[in-house]
């Protein structure tokens, strides 16, 4: 199998600064609770003052329960709350929530089993779709991570 020209992951390793609005909101909630949970704080309530921010306090509670099964079944590897560059897993949850949220379900899935064990894939899948619309109704819609200009 050729190794070479392949496709970089989207999102993987880039700037976090440079990520749009959307997206930079989705990953500051993952940073905020996944620091909450090293803490042993509640992580819900991690979530609230960004979400809140940007009227879209709907989207907490499916974000919460997408992080929740997902810890459950591995270690997630999210960065600090001000580190510089968007993890492999952090990528992976933003590609799998952009496609969900845009209707390419099979391939936001597919994003999912790369990141989770098969049944918790298809377990987090609810609450992602669930969160790609409390995003939207809040206009915020993340971008397509496939079509993207490189």
């Amino acid at each position: 199998m050729a190794t070479r020209g392949l496709p970089a992951w989207p999102w993987t390793r880039e700037p976090a600064d440079d990520l749009p609005e959307p997206e930079r909101l989705l990953l500051e909630g993952c940073r905020l609770w996944a620091a909450a949970a090293r803490d042993g704080r509640p992580t819900r309530l991690a979530l609230r003052p960004p979400f809140l921010a940007e009227d879209a306090a709907d989207a907490v509670g499916p974000l919460d329960a997408l992080l929740r099964q997902a810890a459950t079944l591995k270690p997630i590897a999210f960065g600090c709350p001000l580190c510089p560059r968007v993890t492999e897993d952090e990528a992976t949850l933003l590609m799998g929530c952009a496609l969900t949220q845009r209707g390419a379900r099979r391939e936001g899935l597919a994003l999912f089993l790369r990141w989770l064990p098969p049944g918790g894939a298809h377990a987090a899948m609810p609450a992602a779709i669930h969160l790609g619309a409390a995003l939207r109704a809040a206009g915020l819609v993340l971008r397509n991570p496939l079509r993207m200009p490189r």
